[in-house]
């Protein structure tokens, strides 16, 4: 039992040293650094929509704070120590290459195969240009991107008003690809009948197959994805001789899917299933080739937050293969569609050499006679006098 005047005492001391509340500091958070920032004592204000750091902040997040809302952060911090703090940061964050598997991550039960069980694959005659956007920041809505090809033809990608598919979108399309390679070979052993282009695979399926977690705002994303998918048109032109000898000029275009229908419950929007149609020059290409052109890609691939290092495997995974590859800085920037100024795109390709995590492959940097070459070795292969080079 507590004495009275002791009671008394100790509850005037709590009321008199009353905890001073913590100001906030705001912060820019992008989605791929989310779960990294809440490491490291990022959390969501969920009526601001904005994430923040109660009191001092962590060193590994002065580069995040939010100018915007200066005013509500801890303390100003004066340019030179921002900038050395910044440069402190990125030493130090190491920030890795691959994000964080959903915690339902694990494939589902083999006795009932589903979409998402399917080895991914993609159609490697595009695996080497890039045919979206590889970056977050800019969506390039209306925009042209222009790749040259050794023949003379070119690669023109062009958007509609919704911006231009990005490679995450693209996970849709490479799900299309692997379901249509599955039941071909299931097709061909006689154990199914052949595919059509459209397959209706549900929402949780997409997000399974992607390595995406299964939240309400996931299934927003897919809409929008298959909207970008749609506006986003391919146009390949490729110059070559005829029967006679005449030189010819053909051109293909397509979007990078035909149509889709998404159905969803009117009261919450919640997409539930979505129907997909493949372009014909992708269905061609599977099914009607009599070796169809596709490669199976590392699960981690969906892993991997930078749109360049999904790019460079996907390169590397096409020239490369079980051996080795080399390619210049100019031209995997010129591929790429970079909007950045080569310099920050070699800059880029050098943090994904120092990170070494792509999936497969080993990167390093060596120079050329015309700037740095990138070489891409499978892990366990060694240079033999038949590696590929590509670029100037």
């Amino acid at each position: 039992m507590v004495e009275k005047g002791k009671g008394t005492r100790l509850m005037k001391v709590g009321i008199g040293k009353r905890a001073t509340p913590r100001p906030r500091t705001y912060l820019t958070i992008g989605y791929d650094d989310k779960d990294w920032a809440k490491r490291h004592g990022a959390r969501w204000d969920k009526e601001r929509k904005r994430w923040y750091v109660l009191g001092e902040v962590s060193e590994m997040l002065l580069p995040y704070i939010d100018s915007l809302m200066g005013g509500q952060s801890l303390k100003e911090v004066p340019e030179e120590e921002s900038q050395e703090a910044r440069a402190r940061s990125t030493a130090a964050r190491a920030k890795p290459l691959l994000r964080t598997p959903p915690p339902d991550d694990a494939q589902a039960d083999f006795f009932v195969p589903g979409v998402w069980d399917v080895a991914a694959k993609d159609n490697r005659g595009i695996m080497d240009v890039a045919v979206f956007r590889l970056s977050k920041k800019y969506p390039r809505a209306n925009s042209v991107m222009t790749h040259n090809l050794p023949d003379g033809g070119h690669v023109r990608v062009a958007s509609g008003p919704d911006g231009m598919a990005s490679i995450w979108d693209y996970d849709i399309v490479l799900m299309g690809v692997s379901h249509l390679t599955e039941a071909m070979n299931r097709y061909r052993a006689g154990l199914g009948e052949k595919p059509g282009r459209s397959f209706r695979p549900h929402v949780s399926e997409i997000l399974k197959f992607c390595r995406q977690s299964d939240g309400g705002r996931q299934y927003e994303a897919v809409e929008a994805a298959l909207r970008r998918l749609k506006q986003t048109t391919v146009e390949i032109v490729r110059r070559q001789r005829g029967k006679d000898g005449r030189p010819l000029r053909v051109t293909e275009g397509a979007g990078l899917i035909n149509d889709y229908k998404a159905v969803s419950h009117e009261d919450s929007g919640r997409v539930t299933s979505v129907e997909i149609e493949l372009p014909k020059w992708l269905y061609a290409a599977v099914v009607e080739a009599e070796h169809p052109e596709v490669l199976t890609m590392h699960p981690n691939y969906f892993l991997m937050t930078p749109g360049l290092g999904r790019f460079v495997y996907r390169l590397a995974r096409v020239a490369a293969g079980k051996g080795e590859a080399r390619w210049s800085f100019r031209l995997i920037h010129e591929r790429s569609g970079s909007p950045d100024a080569f310099k920050k795109s070699s800059a880029a390709i050098r943090e994904l050499i120092k990170a070494n995590e792509l999936p497969e492959y080993d990167l390093a940097e060596e120079p050329g006679q015309d700037g740095p070459i990138l070489v891409m070795r499978f892990r366990g292969s060694f240079p033999t006098p038949s590696t590929e080079t590509a670029g100037p």
